[in-house]
């Protein structure tokens, strides 16, 4: 399998390309607009072809590269079925699989960070979005975020996952690039031998500031990234 883990280090943004083979079909998750270049000159060499452009939730903190991809290269674009971006090709339902060239990847659906996120599961591992970071979960306070979703979405079905599940989240602030569901229960300091009480607490009191590319972002993002016109 090509697995490839790309970085955007100004919205903290990790894209994750996975194909099969050389020469195969391939996926992109969570990509950020400023990338596309990059993202398509890298399938170009290693001779895949770009067949789905897939994201995780409606992002606060950039752009995602959704309606570029499609314009470059022709993909199908994808979201979970609860998101209000009508412009994707594809919206995917809880336990829908999308098979990319032998790659499936399950649709979990995972609000809390928003009322729409899903996560994509494979085999070993997992790709979380927002809602379960390394070490951390994803805040709460907007687009419908929910801290008692999120605690259900977290321990009530991705901590049903096997433990040595690998975790690959849509951002990491600290120099983390994997996880698995069993460091994360016994070492996630949010979530570890705490009550949904004492979970739902700690998230109402983050009092964090609004992503700095919030108000252009999500308008942006509900129309797969092409920028709207005030």
């Amino acid at each position: 399998m090509i697995f490839r883990q790309l970085y955007d280090k100004q919205s903290s943004t990790y894209t994750y390309l996975l194909a099969s083979r050389l020469g195969g079909e391939a996926v992109l998750i969570d990509p950020v607009e400023e990338y596309a270049n990059m993202y398509v000159t890298l399938i170009e060499q290693l001779g895949l072809r770009l067949v789905y452009a897939l994201d995780t939730h409606t992002h606060a903190d950039h752009i995602t590269a959704l309606g570029a991809l499609r314009e470059h290269t022709g993909c199908i674009t994808a979201m979970g079925d609860r998101t209000r971006a009508e412009c994707v090709d594809l919206k995917l339902a809880e336990d829908e699989v999308l098979d990319v060239d032998g790659i499936k990847l399950r649709a979990l659906f995972t609000p809390g960070h928003t009322d729409e996120s899903m996560s994509f599961a494979m085999d070993d591992r997992v790709f979380t979005g927002d809602v379960l970071l390394y070490r951390g979960t994803g805040r709460t306070d907007f687009q419908g975020g929910d801290p008692h979703k999120s605690w259900d979405s977290i321990v009530n079905k991705l901590f049903h996952l096997s433990n040595d599940t690998l975790i690959y989240a849509a951002h990491d602030y600290k120099g983390w690039t994997v996880s698995t569901i069993g460091e994360e229960k016994q070492y996630n300091p949010r979530i570890a031998n705490r009550t949904e009480v004492e979970y739902v607490a700690i998230m109402n009191s983050l009092n964090l500031p609004d992503p700095k590319l919030m108000d252009i972002a999500v308008p942006a993002n509900l129309v797969c990234g092409r920028k709207v016109d005030k």
